[in-house]
């Protein structure tokens, strides 16, 4: 009997949200997605019933104008209350906006990407091109295998990389390669140009032509800024629902941006907080990132 008056709730509610529009981060209206918030929750890796449940309450509380950031501040909330490292896993595109507001911890993100594919990374070198001097957010070398990345930071959802970026960011590396080949050096690299939100359609088209790679939030599907994180378990400290805002800034400050170095790194984070919070904070780590890896 109470699974018959659950789905005829459940169906009553259905019918309800098809009718409400909710308010994206850019100020337009959509229709309210069941399917894309219980989508969401499962790769945070919530349960089936924890799904259910979290997708209950959420559309009991829909109402016309609703924005997305109140749907999904209750999603963690409520998700939070069954697993911390569910959902600091579901809290992901919100916590790389928060490596600010300068941006240089994204840069530092960034590089701690490729130094998890065994590039030797350099952040901030400056170099010189054919016209004038560089200065390149990441450079990466793995053999005789280079990159370059610039790095666009946003610190709010709803910011498009125009194709304005891509042009930009393509005519300075081909600067910085014809400079290399008048000194004779090889400038055979991969540039790429990496946003923790999204490009717009040109800039796609363009950087796809002129051989840039592109990476962002949800581009491209397989290898985008979501996909790795997730499949390379390298995760922000920022995820993190056992600390503070301002501990979290204090650990960026002293260079530590991911969870898995946050692990290794005990001693500092011991000088962050107080000893008794240190066990509570490596649990939602390791739920997040696996056990700890060695310094060796």
């Amino acid at each position: 009997m109470t699974f018959a008056i659950l789905a005829v709730d459940i169906s009553h509610l259905n019918q309800h949200v098809k009718r409400i529009y909710i308010t994206k981060s850019s100020g337009e209206e959509a229709p309210f997605s069941l399917k894309k918030l219980r989508r969401s929750l499962r790769k945070a890796g919530a349960s089936p019933q924890i799904i259910h449940d979290i997708a209950l309450e959420i559309q009991k509380g829909l109402y016309p104008g609703i924005s997305t950031e109140e749907i999904y501040g209750r999603a963690f909330e409520l998700l939070k209350e069954s697993s911390a490292h569910l959902a600091a896993r579901y809290k992901l595109k919100k916590a790389i906006m928060e490596l600010g507001p300068s941006g240089y911890p994204f840069e530092r993100f960034v590089g701690d990407i490729l130094r998890n594919r065994k590039y030797d990374v350099q952040l901030g070198n400056i170099v010189e091109g054919y016209c004038v001097n560089h200065e390149i957010d990441v450079m990466a070398r793995r053999g005789a295998d280079t990159i370059l990345a610039e790095c666009k930071y946003h610190n709010q959802s709803g910011l498009v990389c125009d194709v304005k970026i891509s042009l930009y960011v393509h005519a300075r590396f081909r600067d910085v390669g014809a400079g290399l080949k008048r000194r004779g050096e090889n400038a055979d690299f991969q540039g790429w140009l990496v946003t923790n939100t999204r490009f717009s359609d040109d800039a796609v088209l363009y950087g796809e032509c002129a051989g840039l790679r592109l990476i962002s939030w949800n581009y491209p599907l397989k290898g985008s800024l979501k996909e790795i994180v997730d499949r390379e378990r390298l995760y922000p400290l920022t995820c993190l629902t056992t600390l503070s805002g301002h501990e979290k800034n204090r650990l960026l400050e002293q260079g530590i941006v991911l969870c898995s170095e946050l692990m290794r790194r005990d001693d500092v984070l011991a000088k962050t907080v107080s000893s008794n919070r240190i066990a509570g904070i490596l649990q939602e780590c390791r739920g997040l990132c696996g056990p700890a890896k060695s310094k060796n």
